[in-house]
């Protein structure tokens, strides 16, 4: 009697402790995790979250059975040093698997020197890899009213990281929309919505050889 007295109690108690512990927790490790670490480019600047890039990749990988949790810390405005500040802490909470960092074009926009901004890329991409994680780097460009020597000299930056750290790279993010009539908004710097399917399509191939090792025969197109 008073065996089955306690067995109960002890019953009782551990069911009362999986109450006590939250749903999220329980399924923490039921899927993989990919860190977007961007700017308002990946931020959806001037439109509706939903239309953007990064959540249309979520929707792509969930229509290949792939379960990641897709989370997106892209900061409109923010810097290669911006980013690189915060991201010990993201690392930290969210133990990602992956990282892609699409950074460097406001460091571009401002004026910035090259050798920083390589500096703080690499940076980021070491301390992911430090943590585990496999890193795609997104290349931008500056326009052409900022001078060859600097334009050539940023746009540089990228493969040169992309080599050191040996990394995939999407050389230029916004290629297949930046000339296109309907690619941009009307400020010449964000991509409409109406560019967001493009841009995924542009960057799957080396989204799969990060997280697949499957690049559809376009594998070349995310080396270094």
């Amino acid at each position: 009697m008073t065996t089955n007295f306690f067995r109960q109690r002890l019953w009782q108690f551990g069911a009362c402790l999986l109450l006590l512990v939250p749903l999220g927790q329980l399924e923490a490790h039921a899927g993989d995790k990919l860190l977007v670490l961007g700017d308002s480019i990946s931020a959806a600047y001037g439109m509706d979250e939903s239309r953007g890039w990064v959540q249309l990749l979520r929707e792509r990988l969930e229509e290949h059975g792939r379960e990641v949790d897709v989370i997106n810390a892209s900061v409109s405005g923010e810097t290669s040093a911006g980013g690189l500040a915060r991201l010990p802490r993201l690392l930290e909470e969210h133990r990602p698997d992956w990282l892609i960092v699409e950074l460097g074009g406001n460091d571009g926009l401002r004026g910035y020197p090259p050798p920083a901004l390589q500096k703080n890329l690499q940076r980021m991409v070491q301390l992911a890899r430090e943590e585990g994680a496999g890193v795609l780097l997104l290349g931008m460009r500056m326009p052409p009213n900022y001078g060859a020597a600097y334009t050539d000299a940023f746009a540089a930056v990228y493969p040169r990281v992309a080599r050191a750290e040996q990394v995939p790279l999407v050389p230029f993010f916004l290629e297949p929309v930046a000339l296109q009539e309907d690619g941009m908004q009307t400020d010449g710097i964000h991509p409409s919505a109406a560019a967001q399917p493009a841009l995924l399509d542009h960057v799957w191939p080396c989204v799969r050889l990060l997280i697949e090792d499957e690049t559809d025969g376009s594998e070349k197109l995310c080396k270094p």
